[in-house]
């Protein structure tokens, strides 16, 4: 798999490549979604930014130009460009289809008079919900930030930079990268074809080791948002339950000040208060809690509640008050040898994996698709995914613990095949970015397991103490969750699997294994689950299974890519699949919810195929096959009675 880019030398093109940042990185302290309050304001920057990708022969002529230094248009020629959007299927360009470099966006913003008129007491913060991958960030030509890694937000208090500047006008200009290399999450390396008489001159390659596209660009909102000078800076909440009685242990971090006040508030859905604190930290008691329950266990699933924290603090004499609204879930997980629970019942995950993919946008978040996804997953009877290979965006998840839908949420590791991806240089990246995954989603309701990588080189001999860390970290970051990945190895050689409270494996038999030969999976996929139970009596995950089909085309008797042999090849894995859940298996997740898109192959035709939805998110008959299984597997297992129909629970 490889993305080719135009120019430049070997030697020239190497630094920026490998993505040696220009200033160290810093880590950030709290990372509160931005929400309108009585005390923070929002202005969204989505839209049209102007756009100008770096063809210069070694990537750097916008920073050997200083390009942030004025406006982008006066430096060259630009387009506009969507933002959130990835760049790569916008224009008509080839060459930006598959760029590997830098690029540049920007945007002129008028910021409203009052933020700046009470500046010694109005902090204005700069926020990207994702940009792919690398990005340094000025402001009216000030570097303001830095950020290694996609698919997470960042942020900079830009302040003391637009205040000490004449006029509202705000000059954004962002830089990024989406070169990996072997340390990134994911890893990737360039690959520089030397063979002149097979390639152009500075020819080289993007190789990934993921089946999925390597978009790039801003693919989430870019806002800006304010506070008081002093203010709230993280809510930490967890919970805890028994048959009538909650308790909501939280802890609050104010920066700014060192005398201030705290009070606190729990409403619920109808505004009514059933609990109230006050201090950095302490104990919220609920009497006859509404519990947070998966959508088709309870009826009335993802219940949230409002906790509301006001802080009053006193800064050179002036008093300030910050207000932020914190949605609580009130869950509690636990697993067993053989059993996942939520709120002491068992729990079966019957869902999907997915992607953030979609014709055009590629991984811009787009809320027309969203929603059209979430109707797909409660038509489906689906209660759960996993946010394959990566962290999805704060908007999808907000739905998630609204609509009641479980989460096991993965962080970037995909494609740790190579051995120098795990030595300490990753491995200290992969901590830092479990600390920036667990610091947004700590608090939601929805995400029920944490999962630190897909398919990695996990029978390395350095795999054991790579993931005995990663796991210990993100353990200690996060003590109320179980901790996963998802292994494709074999089950004795597995070095990680020791460390996980949950295995999750995926097989593909008939398929990349015997093709073609679907007989082959009962035998195959029992002993699958029999020897991973065996090994470690943990429960285990299907985490992956399926077969492309390409729509439209059929065969019978069922061959490869047909839509009856995608059908045919799910009931097999269904009639283990009911075997076993009667004693260790916990779940099923299809690979995938869509088709997507991918690196051009000869095994691959526009994309990834394997999707019970095509890309345009219209059913394959393996889609009915899948929401009859899910509906029947929810009438079962639901506490409602068993009038549940296909029909009765869905928008």
């Amino acid at each position: 798999m490889a993305a080719a880019a135009p120019g430049g030398s070997a030697a020239g093109l190497c630094p920026l490549l490998l993505l040696l940042p220009l200033l160290p990185a810093r880590a950030l302290p709290g990372m509160l979604l931005p929400r309108d309050t009585p005390s923070r304001e929002r202005k969204e920057l989505g839209g049209l930014w102007s756009f100008r990708a770096d063809l210069s022969p070694g990537r750097d002529a916008g920073f050997a130009q200083r390009w942030y230094r004025q406006p982008l248009r006066q430096t060259g020629p630009v387009i506009d460009m969507p933002v959130p959007a990835s760049f790569n299927d916008i224009t008509q360009d080839p060459s930006l289809e598959n760029y590997i470099g830098w690029v540049w966006y920007e945007k002129e913003v008028l910021l409203p008079p009052r933020w700046l008129q009470d500046s010694p007491n109005t902090r204005v913060v700069l926020r990207f919900g994702s940009a792919h991958y690398y990005s340094v960030v000025w402001v009216n030509g000030v570097q303001v930030v830095e950020h290694e890694g996609g698919h997470l937000p960042f942020e900079a208090d830009i302040s003391s930079v637009i205040q000490g500047s004449p006029g509202t006008l705000c000059r954004i200009t962002v830089a990024i990268n989406n070169t990996l290399t072997p340390h990134t999450l994911p890893p990737g390396s360039i690959q520089y074809m030397t063979d002149k008489t097979r390639y152009p001159k500075n020819y080289f390659v993007q190789n990934i080791r993921f089946d999925f596209f390597n978009y790039a660009g801003i693919h989430r909102p870019v806002v800006l948002y304010t506070t008081p000078s002093a203010y709230i800076d993280d809510i930490t909440v967890t919970t805890t339950s028994s048959e009538h009685v909650a308790m909501v242990q939280y802890k609050v971090s104010v920066v700014g000040s060192t005398v201030y006040s705290l009070s606190l508030s729990l409403c619920d859905q109808k505004g009514k208060v059933v609990a109230t604190g006050d201090g950095p930290e302490g104990e919220l008691k609920v009497l006859n809690p509404n519990l947070w329950w998966p959508y088709l266990m309870h009826e009335n699933p993802g219940y949230l509640y409002s906790l509301e924290v006001k802080m009053q603090a006193q800064v050179d004499g002036v008093l300030l008050e910050d207000v932020y609204t914190l949605p609580v879930g009130i869950r509690t997980v636990h697993v067993t040898s053989t059993q996942f629970l939520i709120n002491g019942r068992p729990f079966y995950f019957h869902g999907v994996n997915k992607h953030e993919d979609a014709d055009i946008r590629g991984k811009g978040l787009d809320w027309a698709l969203i929603m059209k996804d979430f109707n797909l997953l409660r038509w489906l009877g689906a209660n759960s995914f996993r946010t394959s290979h990566y962290p999805y965006a704060e908007e999808i998840m907000d739905l998630c613990d609204a609509y009641g839908i479980v989460v096991i949420d993965e962080c970037p590791g995909v494609g740790i095949k190579l051995p120098e991806s795990f030595g300490n240089k990753s491995l200290q990246h992969h901590l830092a970015v479990m600390e920036e995954l667990i610091r947004r989603d700590k608090n939601r309701p929805s995400v029920v397991m944490w999962s630190v990588a897909n398919e990695p080189a996990s029978e390395l001999p350095p795999a054991g103490f790579y993931f005995k860390t990663v796991i210990a970290h993100t353990k200690a970051l996060d003590p109320s969750r179980p901790v996963t990945f998802v292994t494709d190895a074999n089950y004795a050689l597995d070095h990680g699997a020791p460390y996980v409270d949950v295995i999750c494996v995926n097989s593909y038999f008939s398929w990349y294994h015997d093709p073609g030969h679907l007989e082959v999976i009962p035998l195959q996929l029992t002993a699958q689950f029999e020897n991973w139970y065996k090994t470690y009596q943990k429960p285990i995950i299907q985490s992956e299974y399926g077969a492309d089909s390409v729509p439209g085309l059929h065969s019978d008797p069922p061959l490869m890519f047909s839509e009856e042999y995608q059908k045919a090849m799910l009931k097999e894995y269904h009639s283990v699949f009911d075997k076993k859940r009667k004693e260790y298996v916990i779940g099923e997740l299809i690979w995938n919810f869509a088709d997507f898109m991918t690196n051009q192959g000869t095994t691959r035709v526009l994309g990834n195929k394997k999707g019970i939805f095509t890309r345009q998110r219209q059913p394959k008959a393996a889609a009915f096959v899948l929401r009859e299984r899910y509906w029947k597997i929810a009438n079962e297992s639901s506490c409602l009675p068993p009038v549940i129909t296909s029909h009765s629970l869905f928008l």
